[in-house]
């Protein structure tokens, strides 16, 4: 029994004397953040009572505010009243602005995607693009808010914004129009015996639009539809609960995703309920550069299930989950409050969704133009010549001789159906800022270079573009479906 008692003795001691150094470092800490925030009050006096311009003390406070949270992640920020409202109206699918999701990295707004049909899309912004200046005003020392801030205006008003494209890259200077941004989130359409359904950004409109979609594909093919096309390239992102609906939709049972904050017993799981909308055909998920956070999510927990096959390019990276904590009487604070982890449990933060199969975009090339310039046997000079008799009928090499620019055969005229000369425009981590309204595909000057991993523009003779990436796509659903039904017949 002493022996227990001294056990127990002992124990209280060390949780006692454990609760005593708590205190004084609690103690200790408050002191030196009181200490702190005396600086803070000093500077603020000095700010405003000496600085060589007029300035609130709602400027400053704000401004304090907001380097405080932008000095956390590129996604944390003070978002004012105004802001606030904006962003609310953006969730909801209908803003306006130029049409562009938008971060801030090294200083510069750096474009995470443009939105489908904006005038950003149809200006030819890429992911990964930095705007270097607005009006003619340097974006460097701006913050995300401030550059996003000048972004919106009047519907109809002009902007012109200078683009940096690549590390080599010389600006360039695009004139973008303000216009009302109506994202419509899902598009689909039949690619033959194949359902292909686009998601633009997640927003409250996704999981209707999705459902929507599916149904008109199944109702359009019947049983000649042999599986499903998921566009997420340049999807920039959106609402969480948006991404584990999706998911959902396309799962049986399991994990969606999970989210880890500081405290571990913060974390959440969102799990799949059964019932899978698409009846196991088989998916394949399209994702490139510009596929950032929900788009990630959605292309993690199908692939980590094995329910579609990812294609594409990596992807952007942006494992964080973002919070909105409004603030009575004032804004709201966005503030980065965790990881998320796909079922496998892998974070994507900064590495992003490895595509199972990589395919990059397809470059358009002349091929009669590149034959004309390779060198032949029959251009060397002193080549012998052929004086077999039963070739002075064949025609000329075409390495001398080609047909008239439009003649069947010939190159294509500009203007041509199917004469292309436009480079590919293509389409991640979305900013702390609501998207900023963006550009489109039109094409840009010839010195800056392009990504190769953009996805190509609307040609400029009005007819769809090639889309590479797609083309593989559907091939293998085809040779997906042919091999299951042979296997069935077996």
């Amino acid at each position: 029994m002493r022996m227990i008692k001294r056990a127990a003795t002992a124990a209280a001691l060390v949780f006692l004397g454990a609760g005593v150094a708590t205190v004084t470092a609690q103690s200790s800490n408050s002191s030196e953040t009181y200490r702190q925030l005396n600086l803070f009050g000093d500077v603020f006096e000095r700010v405003r009572a000496e600085y060589v311009e007029q300035v609130t003390d709602e400027q400053l406070i704000e401004s304090a505010i907001n380097g405080m949270l932008t000095s956390l992640d590129p996604h944390s920020s003070y978002l004012n009243k105004k802001s606030f409202q904006d962003m609310q109206v953006q969730t909801r699918g209908e803003f306006g602005g130029l049409g562009i999701e938008v971060t801030m990295e090294n200083g510069l707004v750096k474009v995470v995607s443009p939105i489908d049909e904006t005038p950003a899309f149809r200006a030819g912004l890429q992911p990964g693009d930095y705007i270097v200046q607005l009006n003619g005003e340097a974006v460097m020392g701006l913050s995300l808010n401030d550059a996003v801030e000048k972004m919106r205006g009047p519907v109809g008003s002009e902007l012109k914004v200078t683009i940096r494209r690549g590390d080599a890259g010389e600006p360039f200077e695009v004139s973008l129009t303000r216009a009302v941004i109506k994202v419509q989130s899902v598009r689909f359409r039949t690619e033959g015996d194949i359902g292909y359904i686009r998601i633009t950004s997640f927003n409250e409109q996704t999981q209707s639009g999705l459902e929507k979609a599916l149904t008109s594909l199944q109702q359009q093919l019947g049983d000649k539809l042999k599986g499903y096309v998921l566009d997420l390239r340049n999807n920039p992102g959106g609402l969480l609960d948006q991404a584990v609906s999706v998911s959902d939709t396309f799962l049986d049972k399991g994990e969606i995703v999970s989210t880890r904050g500081r405290k571990s017993e913060e974390g959440t799981r969102f799990n799949s309920k059964a019932g899978d909308l698409a009846k196991g055909l088989p998916m394949v998920i399209l994702i490139n550069g510009g596929s950032a956070s929900a788009s990630e999510i959605v292309a993690g927990a199908l692939q980590d299930h094995k329910r579609a096959i990812v294609m594409g390019t990596q992807s952007f990276g942006k494992g964080s989950v973002q919070t909105i904590i409004p603030l009575p009487g004032h804004g709201a604070m966005r503030l980065t409050t965790a990881r998320y982890y796909t079922p496998s449990g892998r974070s994507i933060q900064q590495l992003g969704i490895t595509p199972d199969i990589e395919v990059h975009v397809a470059k358009l090339e002349d091929l009669e133009a590149n034959a004309a310039a390779r060198r032949r046997e029959a251009d060397l000079k002193g080549a012998l010549r052929n004086t077999d008799p039963a070739n002075q009928n064949r025609a000329p090499s075409p390495a001398t001789t080609k047909p008239p620019a439009g003649a069947p055969g010939g190159p294509a005229t500009p203007g041509t159906p199917g004469a292309s000369n436009t480079t590919p425009a293509t389409p991640p981590a979305p900013g702390a800022a609501a998207p900023a309204p963006g550009a489109a595909p039109a094409t840009p000057p010839a010195a800056a270079p392009v990504d190769p991993d953009a996805p190509v523009p609307a040609a400029a003779n009005g007819q769809p573009p090639f889309d590479f990436q797609l083309a593989r796509a559907l091939d293998l659903l085809r040779g997906v479906a042919l091999f299951q039904s042979r296997a069935a017949a077996r």
